[in-house]
């Protein structure tokens, strides 16, 4: 019986110990430091509203920098959601009070409010995530680009599956891991 037990703790410990380390699980938003959830917190009650689910920007941070505040791309796109330093400037002409794009709180704001523009530019998706998936989709390949793809799809753009065989790779990668930090499968062994 003690060998029972001993199995019995470590299944249940392990995963806690783990967690509370702070080790990155790529199965689930939670597992990651809580270190900036106050900013995605506080930008998507203000951008979304209060029943939105602001763990769906922070998914997308982890998707764009792994969470790193100093995160640089080949680009030139900079921070915790990895915005070039152009769109900041358009951010910016709306928001005069975002400070720096240096900043991991103006960063988040800025990612969280050009979200709620480009949200709001896609009319045909209902509201809800399949609104989001365009979104996310324009986040990282242009609202431009990723109208074009809706034209290709034709009326059955109404769905991110129908158009993202459209879109880039990158895109539907993109995407894909934003989905997939939100809704996380089971591990199968």
């Amino acid at each position: 019986m003690p060998r029972a037990l001993n199995l019995l703790l470590l299944c249940v410990l392990l995963p806690l110990t783990s967690m509370a380390a702070g080790k990155k699980d790529r199965y689930g938003v939670d597992a990651w430091p809580d270190e900036y959830d106050g900013y995605f917190k506080k930008y998507t009650k203000r951008y979304f509203g209060p029943y939105f689910d602001w763990r769906w920007f922070k998914s997308q941070a982890i998707a764009e920098s792994g969470l790193d505040p100093d995160a640089r791309s080949q680009a030139g796109a900079i921070g915790l959601m990895q915005i070039m330093p152009a769109t900041y400037e358009e951010i910016t002409r709306d928001n005069p009070h975002f400070v720096t794009l240096d900043d991991p709180r103006w960063n988040v704001a800025a990612g969280i409010y050009y979200n709620r523009v480009l949200y709001r530019k896609w009319q045909t998706p209902p509201p809800g995530t399949e609104r989001l998936y365009f979104a996310f989709g324009s986040y990282n390949a242009g609202y431009g680009r990723l109208l074009k793809a809706t034209q290709i799809a034709g009326k059955s753009a109404e769905r991110w599956r129908e158009v993202a065989p459209y879109v880039p790779l990158q895109t539907r990668r993109y995407v894909k891991r934003i989905r997939t930090l939100m809704n996380p499968t089971p591990k199968q062994d």
